[in-house]
């Protein structure tokens, strides 16, 4: 796989940085504000390899990352960025074989995310045309072994889940409280629930409603990215910085197997026949 082949997907680096996301075609060109030039020239050539355009500029081709395909990917709804992408395949524990309810799948950047970890995704999008998108970019980025394991249904969360003996629930909806519920009869016991939401007040009001449910080691983080500028002796935070984009929650369901509160040993209390001699 190290050459081009049509039909494969390339990312176009300029000299200032920009990326542009092309699906090479016999017969077909590229076209910028610089000119152009014919995707037979990377066609059979290596990753890496650079191009001009008929007015000089140059362009380097490499395969995209995830990263680089979900920001530029078709899409119709805002997607999740890659930053919390990466912090939910570690908060939902996301193994090979996993099985895993998505809703709210938008345009499928946390289902590819998922999927390329190996896990088998339900997916419940109540607009096809988002779901129909999500399948279209799952296919065309990971291929159809990939979305042989992507099941989307045209369902509304919020009335119910189908599924059993799931290993995690992961949403990215405006009203994930009304989902808890549901989980505690779809998730196994042990399951992760995580839940994406762009206010603190959503966040909080999912809080409540996990604290009343069979759930323990509720948590709620988010992620912020700040990039250097390192060039000779000039080393600083650069000006900018990718800060809030939203709040993910995660706890883990406990089914029937829950403790009760006075049974609950805090962590700045000693547990009996545990204390130093003396």
């Amino acid at each position: 796989m190290s050459r081009f082949e049509e039909g494969q997907r390339v990312l176009l680096l300029d000299r200032k940085g920009r990326r542009y996301l092309i699906t090479l075609a016999a017969g077909a060109a590229f076209h910028s504000h610089a000119g152009w030039f014919a995707h037979e020239l990377l066609i059979g050539q290596e990753e890496g390899v650079e191009v001009r355009t008929t007015s000089g500029a140059a362009y380097m081709a490499v395969r995209p990352t995830l990263a680089d395909f979900v920001l530029k990917m078709p899409r119709g709804a805002q997607v999740i960025y890659p930053k919390d992408l990466g912090q939910i395949l570690v908060l939902a524990d996301v193994f090979p074989g996993a099985r895993i309810l998505e809703a709210g799948v938008g345009s499928g950047a946390l289902s590819m995310t998922m999927l390329r970890a190996g896990a088998e995704v339900f997916g419940y999008e109540v607009r096809a045309d988002f779901a129909a998108r999500a399948r279209d970019n799952v296919r065309s980025f990971l291929g159809q072994e990939a979305a042989d394991r992507f099941h989307v249904a045209d369902k509304d969360v919020y009335e119910g889940i189908a599924e059993t003996g799931l290993d995690r629930i992961v949403l990215d909806l405006p009203e994930p409280w009304r989902v808890v519920g549901h989980a505690v009869t779809a998730l196994r016991p042990g399951g992760l629930f995580v839940a994406y939401l762009p206010s603190i007040n959503q966040t909080a009001q999912l809080r409540e409603v996990l604290d009343e449910a069979p759930f323990v080691q509720s948590e709620t983080v988010e992620v912020l990215v700040r990039s250097w500028h390192i060039e000779g002796r000039s080393v600083r935070p650069d000006h900018r910085m990718v800060a809030h984009t939203g709040f993910l929650t995660h706890a883990r369901f406990i089914g029937g197997g829950a403790v009760a509160d006075d049974q609950v040993v805090s962590g700045d209390q000693e547990v009996a026949g545990d204390q130093p001699a003396g």
